[in-house]
């Protein structure tokens, strides 16, 4: 014949359920089912969190609104982790973004052709003007190094004298 187990915690410990609870101690959060400890992580550790919280509500441990109760988290915040759970599994929250920006204005065709604007001796005013683009963009460009302002060096004739 099986025996319930009573909810016996650790001092000091905030429920999540009947049987499941967490504390944090000493920069760590410490996960208990009943009083046997199932994970851990660090306090600043957000991804491990939301992690572990979302394999608690898909595993059928919790509800998402005993998460949200518990450790106060908005509500979509907890849906979506739940969402990245289900469809990436824990791999998911570890992944790096695969964010490539893209140039909007300075196209390379764009660089290109403002090269050849200064190169002409166009001047840092007259350029953007020409090309139709903000001069905060153009001057961004020069300071870092994408576009390079050479001096226009004049051309000295010697008049004989007499």
């Amino acid at each position: 014949m099986a025996q319930m187990v009573l909810p016996i915690f650790p001092k000091g410990v905030t429920m999540i359920t009947s049987v499941l609870c967490f504390e944090k101690r000493d920069g760590q959060v410490y996960y208990f089912h009943g009083n046997l400890p199932v994970f851990s992580h660090l306090e600043e550790d957000i991804k491990s969190f939301k992690m572990f919280t979302s394999q608690l509500v898909v595993n059928g441990s919790c509800k998402q609104v005993d998460i949200i109760r518990a450790f106060g988290v908005p509500p979509i915040s907890m849906k979506r982790a739940v969402k990245l759970y289900r469809e990436k599994g824990p791999s998911g929250f570890f992944e790096k973004k695969k964010t490539v920006k893209k140039p909007r204005v300075l196209t390379p065709q764009v660089l290109e052709k403002a090269q050849s604007l200064l190169d002409e001796g166009k001047n840092r005013f007259e350029v953007p003007k020409e090309l139709n683009i903000k001069p905060d963009t153009f001057y961004k460009a020069l300071r870092s190094g994408k576009l390079i302002e050479r001096p226009v060096v004049e051309k000295k004739t010697k008049a004989k004298e007499v």
